[in-house]
C-alpha cells in the first residue's frame, strides 16, 4: 500500500510576490524598508523599463510606495514596502515554507 501523499497548497502563493523580480524587490524592502530606484536596479541587476513595470504590479496591489521627488535638481524615485507589502511578503515566505516542508526528513 502506497503512502499518502501530501497536499500542496499552492493557493497561498501570492502570483503578485512570486515573479522573480518581484520576489527580489520584496526581499530587498524587507530588509532595507525603502530604497532609491537606482539602487534597486544595480542589486537586482535589470533594465529600467522591467523593473519600472514590475514595480507598479507591486505599487498596484498596494504592496509598495512610489515617492517622487529631487535631491537637489536631481530627480529622486523611492521604493517603499507597506504594511500590507510586509504582511503579504510574510504570508508568502510561510506558504513557501510549508510548500517545501522540514528540511532533512
Amino acid at each position: 500500500m502506497a503512502a499518502a501523499k501530501p497536499s500542496l497548497d499552492i493557493g497561498r502563493i501570492d502570483e503578485v510576490i512570486h515573479g522573480r523580480l518581484r520576489l527580489g524587490v520584496m526581499a530587498y524592502l524587507a530588509n532595507a524598508e525603502v530604497a532609491d530606484f537606482n539602487e534597486l536596479k544595480a542589486v537586482l541587476e535589470v533594465t529600467q523599463g522591467n523593473l519600472s513595470v514590475q514595480l507598479r504590479k507591486l505599487e498596484d496591489a498596494a504592496y509598495v510606495t512610489i515617492e517622487k521627488g529631487y535631491l537637489g535638481r536631481k530627480p529622486r524615485t523611492q521604493v517603499r514596502i507597506t504594511s500590507a507589502g510586509r504582511r503579504a511578503f510574510a504570508i508568502y515566505l510561510e506558504a513557501l515554507g510549508a510548500l517545501i516542508g522540514p528540511q532533512g526528513s
